[in-house]
């Protein structure tokens, strides 16, 4: 077996308190891809910032029309082998919790419970009133009726403004979640970043909670991170292929 995940394995059981923090690069082996690359959505749709969407109609009708593509996508992605390894490990007992970047669902797909993961960005699925905070409904119902109408969707109970319950530019993050993730990770025996690149602030300074903890950082990532020479072990591979190895060596030893 690879010496690096055998000592990864081994900060695991002897560490006893694991947390994994993912980012786009979790998802992509899923068929989610990478909006911020090249060729991504990103390239065909300016992103509405959050001031925008708040102020203007016409940029909420722009935002959903986004949707209409982004959305599908995340309806036909499916767990891969490192999410279902993250669902083992903490059927196990071996895994605190999953703090992600991403909004598509996939970790409590794989058997990570909702309770243990923190969403950082906030989740697809689900669309909310931003002025009464009460009416909420399945994005997809949403979508449906925007494409019938092509209309800015209003909240059926208070007429205000539906957004899904995702972060957009410009929009705070929720700062019960990042209380809690920043919680996490400064206890967090080892932390192990996978799939992030870590250039998304606020999330990209949350290994340094671990460090200042005493913690382990590992990151597993294809890129260079800023947080490359703080990490006690790197991985140049496919997280789900790197997270199912290490499964493997926690679990069978």
């Amino acid at each position: 077996m690879d010496q690096k995940i055998e000592k990864l394995a081994e900060l695991v059981t002897k560490g006893g308190g694991l947390v994994v923090f993912t980012g786009a690069g979790m998802s992509t082996e899923s068929g989610i891809p990478d909006y911020r690359s090249p060729g991504g959505i990103w390239s065909r749709h300016k992103p509405v910032q959050f001031a925008e969407f708040l102020e203007s109609p016409e940029s909420r009708c722009d935002y959903w029309r986004f949707y209409q593509e982004w959305y599908p996508g995340f309806t036909k992605a499916y767990p891969n082998q490192g999410h279902k390894a993250l669902g083992r490990l903490w059927a196990a007992g071996q895994l605190t919790g999953v703090i992600t970047q991403n909004v598509d669902g996939l970790h409590q797909a794989g058997g990570v419970p909702s309770g243990a993961v923190v969403e950082l960005h906030g989740n697809v699925f689900e669309t909310r009133c931003l002025d009464c905070g009460r009416f909420s409904e399945p994005t997809a119902e949403v979508l449906r009726r925007f494409k019938k109408k092509q209309q800015d969707p209003t909240c059926p109970s208070c007429g205000g403004r539906l957004k899904p319950g995702t972060i957009s530019f410009g929009q705070g993050l929720n700062l019960r979640d990042l209380e809690l993730a920043r919680h996490m990770c400064g206890e967090a025996r080892p932390l192990v970043v996978v799939g992030s690149s870590l250039v998304v602030s606020p999330a990209s300074e949350l290994p340094r909670y671990t460090l200042a903890g005493g913690g382990d950082l590992v990151i597993i990532n294809r890129d260079l991170t800023h947080m490359d020479p703080k990490a006690t072990l790197l991985f140049r591979r496919p997280a789900g292929e790197a997270l199912a190895t290490l499964a493997d060596a926690v679990l069978n030893n």
